[in-house]
């Protein structure tokens, strides 16, 4: 069990963060303190809510690039009626948004589903009409009356500490929620019949079909669970940023995806790991903090998501090729 974690991904991902986070702390040693890391990691909660969607929809074979225009209705619808009507229940909202989210995000299952169109194309398509429904109704208008129970996602500290001049630091519950979604999500792909069948369809639709997984109900699931889990990340966001821009989230589409992608999930479907995508979000974390802990430009890390992008999926391909070569060898001398 060891020697197989030793040889993963996921050991030489964590390993990698390890060695990184050492080389920022000597050039900075203000990195590897309890403050920064609370902070990175609440700074990053918001797409590590995200990638549990994402990783969800890569293990079936599908994609999605709809979840942050999902997001952004969801947070402005809350938001908006919220303070209208003067409701200031933050677990109220956590409900509203996730549920306006799984709607959103089954309309893209129905239509993938029933209508046989590629997911990429049918949430490239909701996800412009989304944003846009979203711009012309508000007129871009931002929102900075935010309900003063939401600050509890991002103020609020699990096992909170004092440091050294007196500020209190620790784990947000915003970021303890990730956490405990991250320990969900692994339990429900191995230890439930849905979870196993999301990456049997990854694997082989064809068969998974044959030997009984409901392809219409997973396929429905897949994507509300993304819109689900865009909602609540939406929340979130609105809660650390204390603000709802309608375009604050768009566009962070593919730093969630290689996120996941570089964790081990793979774009072809029937791979991935929770614990790889939690490690690919902390990399990508500490490296936005370290890069700026050391002063160097922030486009170095849009250079980096895109390489990460391409190497990973490289990987995936050149693991796929060597995994049937093997088998073909199998073969052959079986005969």
């Amino acid at each position: 069990m060891l020697l197989k974690f030793v040889k993963s991904r996921e050991f030489f991902l964590f390993m990698f963060i390890v060695v990184f986070s050492l080389a920022i702390t000597v050039v900075n040693p203000n990195f590897l303190t309890v403050e920064n890391f609370a902070d990175l990691l609440k700074s990053f909660t918001v797409l590590g809510i995200f990638s549990l969607g994402v990783l969800i929809v890569l293990l079936s074979g599908g994609f999605d690039l709809s979840f942050t225009a999902i997001a952004q209705v969801a947070q402005y619808v809350v938001v908006y009626f919220f303070v209208e009507y003067e409701v200031d229940n933050v677990f109220f909202a956590i409900i509203a948004t996730m549920v306006i989210g799984a709607l959103l995000g089954l309309v893209n299952g129905v239509i993938i589903y029933y209508y046989h169109i590629t997911a990429i194309i049918v949430t490239i398509a909701t996800n412009s009409i989304y944003i846009g429904f979203l711009y012309v109704i508000t007129e871009g208008e931002l929102l900075y009356d935010i309900p003063e129970s939401f600050s509890f996602l991002s103020d609020t500290k699990i096992f909170p500490m004092v440091n050294a001049s007196g500020a209190e630091v620790g784990i947000c519950v915003g970021t303890a929620f990730w956490f405990l979604l991250c320990i969900l999500v692994h339990l429900f792909i191995k230890h439930t019949v849905l979870g196993r069948s999301i990456v049997a369809i990854g694997g082989n639709q064809l068969s998974a079909s044959r030997v009984g997984f409901n392809i219409c109900r997973t396929t429905l699931f897949i994507y509300t669970f993304v819109g689900a889990m865009a909602g609540f990340a939406s929340l979130i966001q609105c809660a650390v940023f204390q603000s709802v821009v309608p375009n604050s989230m768009v566009g962070h589409e593919m730093e969630v995806i290689a996120a996941v992608v570089l964790g081990g999930a793979s774009v072809t479907g029937g791979r991935g790991t929770v614990l790889g995508t939690f490690l690919g979000v902390l990399l990508f974390a500490v490296l936005s903090n370290g890069l700026t802990l050391m002063k160097i430009s922030p486009f170095f890390y849009q250079i980096f998501t895109g390489i990460v992008i391409l190497l990973s999926v490289s990987v995936n391909a050149l693991q796929d090729l060597h995994r049937k070569h093997s088998q073909v060898r199998v073969q052959v001398k079986e005969d």
